[in-house]
Formats: C-alpha cells, sequence, structure tokens
C-alpha cells in the first residue's frame, strides 16, 4: 500500500473514531444496549489503529528532521549517526505500515479500500411494479441530485431510458467531487422498495415497486487497459430527445465486452465519438467492479456485514409514504422524515451505515 494512499485511509478511520466517540455517550446510544456495544467494539478497534497512526504521524516528522541533518549539516559524524537513525525510523515505519494494513482488514483484498476516490458512476434502473417503478426511479434521481447539490458535487447524464408514460427505465450518472463522493455513496447500491398509492390508482390501494441502484467507483484507464479487440461496437439511431439530428444519423453506441459479456450503452450525445467515450468510461468501471465482487465473494464468509458490498440483489431499504417512514433494513434503521429524505437529506442515514460497516 502506498503511503499516501495508507495516510487517507487511516485520516478516514481517524474521524470516524471521534465520530463514534462523540456518540458513544449520548443517553440515546447507551440506553441501547445493542447499539451501544456493537459502538463499544468499534471503537475500542479503532482507537488501536488511531494509536498507530499517531505513531505513525510521530516517526514522519522524526524522518524530516533526520533528512534535514543529512543534507545541512557540515559534520560528518552527525550526519553518520543521521543516517544510521534514518534506517531504523523507515524500519519503523514499514513495521507500522504492515500492522496498520493487518488492523485495517483481515485480507490484502480488504485493504484496498476504495473510498478515496472522488468520482463514482450511479445507475438506477426500474424493478418490479412496471410504470410505477419509472416513476419511483425519477424520484430516486431527483433524491440524489439534490443530495449532490447538497455535499456541492457536480453529475452529469450519461445515458438515460425513459419509461413508457413517464420515468426512466434506466440511467446512468457520473458523479464528480472534490471528497467522500464514493465514500458515501457507496451504501446506496441494491434494491429500494417503495411503498406508496400509485396515481393511476383508482382504489386507493398501497402498491409496492421497487428499483436497483448499483453504484461503481469510477477508475481510470491505467487501473483498467481495456483491450480493443475484445469489444464489440454497434451503433444505432438514438430513442432520446434531440429532434431531427438523431433520427438520422446513428450516432448512439453499444458497446459489448466479450470476455466478461457486459454491454453498454450510450445515447446521450450527439456525437458517436463522445457517447463511445463515456459507454467505454461505464465498461471500465463495470469491468473494474466485477473483478471487485469476485475478491469480495472470497472473503464473504468472514464478514457478516452486507452494508457495503455492493450486492445489488439485496433489499437495503423501504420508502413507505402512507406511514411518512424510510427504513434501512441493513442497520435497522428508520426515519419518519420521508418528504425530507427524499428532497436530499440522506446524510443521516449514510452516517449511521458507515458506523456500523465492517463491525
Amino acid at each position: 500500500m502506498k503511503k499516501t494512499s495508507l495516510i487517507q485511509k487511516l485520516e478516514v478511520y481517524k474521524k470516524e473514531f471521534h465520530e463514534i466517540s462523540e456518540s458513544i455517550i449520548q443517553p440515546s446510544i447507551i440506553s441501547d444496549q445493542n447499539q451501544y456495544k456493537t459502538l463499544l467494539k468499534k471503537y475500542k478497534k479503532l482507537e488501536k489503529i488511531v494509536s498507530l497512526y499517531e505513531e505513525y504521524n510521530k516517526k514522519l516528522t522524526f524522518l524530516k528532521e533526520i533528512n534535514f541533518i543529512i543534507e545541512n549539516d557540515s559534520d560528518p559524524e552527525m550526519k553518520e549517526l543521521a543516517s544510521t537513525e534514518k534506517y531504523k525510523i523507515l524500519e519503523n515505519l514499514s513495521s507500522i505500515e504492515k500492522e496498520s494494513c493487518r488492523l485495517l482488514s483481515s485480507s490484502k483484498e480488504e485493504c484496498a479500500t476504495e473510498d478515496h476516490r472522488n468520482a463514482a458512476i450511479v445507475e438506477l434502473r426500474s424493478g418490479t411494479g412496471g410504470d410505477e417503478a419509472c416513476l419511483f426511479v425519477e424520484d430516486i434521481l431527483r433524491m440524489y441530485t439534490m443530495y449532490f447539490k447538497k455535499s456541492g458535487w457536480k453529475y452529469k447524464i450519461i445515458h438515460a431510458q425513459r419509461g413508457g408514460i413517464k420515468g426512466y427505465k434506466e440511467i446512468i450518472l457520473d458523479v464528480n467531487g472534490e471528497e467522500g463522493v464514493y465514500a458515501n455513496l457507496k451504501f446506496e447500491s441494491g434494491v429500494h422498495r417503495v411503498q406508496r398509492i400509485p396515481k393511476t390508482e383508482s382504489q386507493g390501494r398501497v402498491h409496492t415497486s421497487a428499483i436497483t441502484v448499483a453504484v461503481l467507483p469510477k477508475v481510470k484507464d491505467i487501473e483498467i487497459n481495456i483491450n480493443l479487440s475484445d469489444i464489440k461496437k454497434d451503433t444505432f439511431r438514438s430513442s432520446g430527445s434531440g429532434g431531427q439530428h438523431v433520427n438520422k444519423t446513428e450516432s448512439a453506441v453499444r458497446l459489448t465486452h466479450i470476455p466478461s459479456k457486459i454491454t453498454v450503452e450510450c445515447q446521450e450525445e450527439r456525437s458517436q465519438h463522445k457517447n463511445f467515450e463515456k459507454a467505454i468510461s461505464i465498461l471500465r468501471s463495470r469491468i473494474y467492479q466485477n473483478e471487485k465482487e469476485k475478491r469480495l465473494k472470497k472473503i464473504s464468509v468472514k464478514r457478516k456485514s452486507l452494508i457495503s458490498t455492493g450486492d445489488r440483489s439485496v433489499k437495503i431499504r423501504t420508502y413507505n409514504y402512507p406511514k411518512n417512514r424510510v427504513t434501512d433494513h441493513r442497520i435497522h434503521k428508520s426515519i419518519y422524515d420521508l418528504a425530507g429524505f427524499m428532497n436530499g437529506n440522506i446524510q443521516e442515514m449514510i452516517n449511521f451505515l458507515k458506523l456500523f460497516d465492517k463491525k
């Protein structure tokens, strides 16, 4: 693990440690024995990591001082002593790095976090429920875009497929920000279920529909090298808005990665070249995620938590409109402000998921 990556990861754990330190003394947490025991267990684990991180920072500071002596001191004997001390410090740093990685996870696969990534691909797809599911995709899209705005993140629509009457069958977003994009959004992967009375329902009965959300880390070409000979490219006319131009030119692109059989479509741009670039970006993230999920399956037996495994078949959340309630089933947490939640106030739920992740 690179030093910069390790420091970034340890900073995240240090911040989380202070958050738990504040939460664990709250009366509402203390009164809930199950919640208190869970947080206390994680507090003790993080305490060891933070202590190691503080020791690591002290060694780095000492190393800077030693390097200054080696570069600037005119006394040969002092330089020799400094060089000997530098060797010891480097050995200590190496030991701390190995111990940090061991504490952070029980395997090399877990140690390779994606939390440092400040860009993500977010895919929303309608599931069971027909037109109502398409409408809910549009509602969740609005929820996320309002959350992005509150977080100071930017987003672009890469691909969109409209529903039969209204809403979307599928929509894919490219989300970018200065920090915390993937670390926060990764918890959204899974099945989102809605319970409400559809506008088309004449008898006032509550219907249940579902959509799927997939959050993928956006990766660079140097991380996933795609051989163009492994890609089958098809072009077709866009079915989206765009007037006569869209109807007359085959600007939309469909890419199929032959080895993995992953297929990606993009038709938002009028330029075939731009659609190809966006499709390649999505394809790269999907291939990367596919490989990541294979690694996670190997270690899934060791993990009881499904909070951030990215398993898209797991029902993670229910939005119950008649009861004004949103419930996350992974942590059994309910928030009784569905209107506020749908207006982008989802950080509270994400913070709870962060606390319970990897417990």
